[in-house]
């Protein structure tokens, strides 16, 4: 088990501008402002080009993508801002199903596979973070594969909140996951005891987890890579758990309302065995 899974043309009328005065696609620096990890830039696992390619083969199409498609597609062809998008898995289905879609992610390497996939010309993609978003610009943001959790700095998290709820129009919906601390899933995080074999073009790489650090709600931890030239890198990270109690008090103290909280994809209670928060608010 593994901690990294923060895993047509739309129509005219749907797509359109929702940064603010930035340029409607940028290759700007974050300039210090952190969207992954506490040291203010992503981590490894979505910069290093290597570490990139390695994610979208440990990370294919799975339930939650499927939960929020389905989420995005029940308001019909709107405005959709994927903050987070990483390499566009959900990104590109969304604007295949017509709907005008941005992918926003400060990992330029991320974004750079992205814009290498079939139909990566039907999405806006944008190298910077939440605070970019224009006011009233999107009927609907996406925060899936766990993207909620890189924000370890508490105030940091209460401003993309608000970032995202100015950039909603009235009405507007936030969906995003989080693992249930109460599940507890950093410890079986690399649980197996030995590493996992990805095929490759250049031949199998071994990769493997270890949880370094557990303090209070935050989970510190490794993931390890060893390619076929005998090559290693580390990319090390930090997530944090916040219980479904204190992600409703965030959404209301940041103007949005709570509109369910779910166990798993398929619309379970909190609880369930899934181990999940699936969180849908509105503006």
């Amino acid at each position: 088990m593994t901690p990294f899974d923060y895993r047509p043309a739309a129509p005219d009328a749907a797509r359109g501008r929702v940064l603010g005065t930035n340029p409607v696609i940028t290759s700007r620096e974050v300039n210090g402002r952190r969207l992954a990890g506490s040291e203010g830039m992503p981590d490894a696992h979505y910069t290093d080009p290597r570490l990139v390619t390695l994610y979208d083969r440990e990370n294919t199409w799975g339930a939650d993508d499927d939960r929020f498609r389905e989420l995005v597609g029940a308001r019909g062809p709107c405005r959709v801002v994927d903050l987070g998008c990483g390499t566009g898995r959900l990104t590109l289905a969304l604007a295949a199903d017509g709907h005008g879609v941005t992918g926003v992610d400060p990992a330029a390497a991320s974004l750079d596979a992205a814009r290498g996939k079939p139909g990566a010309d039907q999405v806006t993609w944008v190298h910077g973070e939440a605070a970019d978003l224009a006011t009233d610009s999107a009927d609907v943001v996406l925060m899936s594969s766990h993207v909620a959790q890189v924000f370890t700095d508490d105030d940091e998290w209460m401003q993309t909140l608000g970032h995202l709820a100015r950039a909603l129009v009235p009405g507007g919906r936030l969906f995003f996951d989080s693992r249930d601390p109460d599940a507890r899933a950093w410890e079986r995080w690399g649980s197996t005891g030995r590493p996992a074999l990805l095929e490759t073009a250049q031949g199998p790489v071994r990769t493997w987890t270890e949880v370094d650090d557990v303090v209070g709600s935050r989970v510190s931890f490794t993931a390890h890579s060893v390619f076929p030239d005998g090559s290693r890198s580390l990319s090390r990270s930090t997530l944090v758990f916040r219980s479904e109690a204190e992600l409703r008090a965030d959404l209301v103290r940041a103007g949005l309302v709570v509109d369910a909280v779910d166990g798993d994809w398929r619309g379970e209670p909190v609880g369930a065995s899934a181990g999940q928060l699936v969180v849908q608010a509105h503006r």
